[in-house]
């Protein structure tokens, strides 16, 4: 058992709020961009693939978000109706907006970039109107991610998603996801991650990004306690903190601290670890498991994800992650 407590009548089980993107991960691994001559085209944005996680999991999963009007944006409204996902909230943009690109080089598993292009990117165009009420009513929670927060008015639109889950008792998962090159500065990035963290049930992030959370409340504190602490005193009942290689820490509201598993593998990339981690953790605590047991499940989806080429293709099932774990610990 954990602490959270969901609505079990509801339609959905979970609604990913934000960035519907594109992917496009090298062929040619361990070599730099500049050699690489062909690319694999696949679903992005860390909202839809934790969507696509927690949907290969055997949750209902929905989303809301808006995509461009062409060939990429259709590509993503396919993607997400082949893969079970609802997209009664999924708005196609006419104002011009594109595709958000993310192209990826991988030149060995620990060294990996991404070369972004997001002028005038289509996910941030959400409006407060594409936030409809009824459809977050049909959840038992929703997830918001940092990068939808970057810019107007997608910014409004999650403030809007948040109030109305807050309204109707859905419960909300805000995973952190910075990314440096959507925010003016870091100081505008802590107030607004901040607005959405105090509205929020369950906090997810690296030590790096709850730094970045707390850089005007808080500079300087390196405590994770302290961290959590600080969120408790809002709506917070979950507060995870990811350490990289060292495994990641859970805190709740009552006074635990549960240590995550680790399951060390060699990855062929190193990014799509967040995402299939968060689907897992997700889907954990929406079946009702306590936090060990969903952190070893996320923890085992990340290990699957980061040894394969894509992040939301290689999304795994819950079959899968007990398979994994359970040859893990034999071996």
């Amino acid at each position: 058992m954990n602490n959270l407590q969901f609505e079990s009548s509801r339609q959905l089980d979970l609604i990913a709020v934000g960035r519907l993107a594109v992917d496009l991960n090298a062929n040619e691994i361990n070599r730099p961009m500049e050699e690489t001559l062909t690319f694999t085209k696949y679903l992005g944005g860390s909202p839809a693939n934790i969507a696509v996680a927690t949907s290969r999991l055997g949750m209902k999963s929905g989303f809301i978000g808006r995509v461009a009007d062409d060939q990429f944006g259709r590509f993503i409204t396919n993607y997400l109706d082949q893969n079970n996902i609802n997209t009664e909230g999924v708005v196609v943009d006419h104002t011009g907006a594109m595709t958000g690109l993310a192209f990826t080089e991988i030149k060995s598993p620990s060294e990996c970039s991404i070369l972004m292009y997001r002028d005038n990117a289509v996910d941030l165009t959400l409006e407060v109107s594409d936030v409809n009420e009824e459809y977050i009513k049909k959840s038992k929670a929703i997830l918001i991610s940092g990068t939808a927060l970057a810019a107007s008015p997608s910014r409004e639109a999650v403030f809007a998603a948040l109030e109305l889950a807050r309204k109707n008792d859905t419960v909300v998962f805000f995973d952190i996801d910075y990314r440096a090159y959507t925010w003016k500065s870091e100081e505008e990035t802590a107030i607004y991650y901040s607005l959405a963290a105090e509205k929020s049930d369950v906090i997810i992030g690296t030590r790096e990004e709850f730094d970045m959370l707390e850089m005007i409340s808080n500079k300087g504190n390196a405590d994770d306690y302290v961290t959590a602490k600080k969120w408790f005193d809002y709506n917070a009942k979950i507060v995870v903190i990811k350490h990289g290689k060292e495994g990641s820490y859970a805190y709740t509201k009552e006074g635990e601290k549960i240590t995550g598993a680790v399951f060390p593998v060699t990855p062929v990339k190193t990014f799509g670890a967040g995402d299939s981690y968060a689907g897992g953790f997700i889907y954990g605590l929406l079946q009702g498991y306590d936090s060990a047991k969903a952190m070893e499940i996320g923890a085992g989806s990340a290990a699957i994800v980061v040894q394969s080429h894509s992040c939301s293709d290689a999304m795994p099932t819950i079959d899968q992650i007990e398979k994994f774990i359970e040859e893990y610990k034999a071996h």
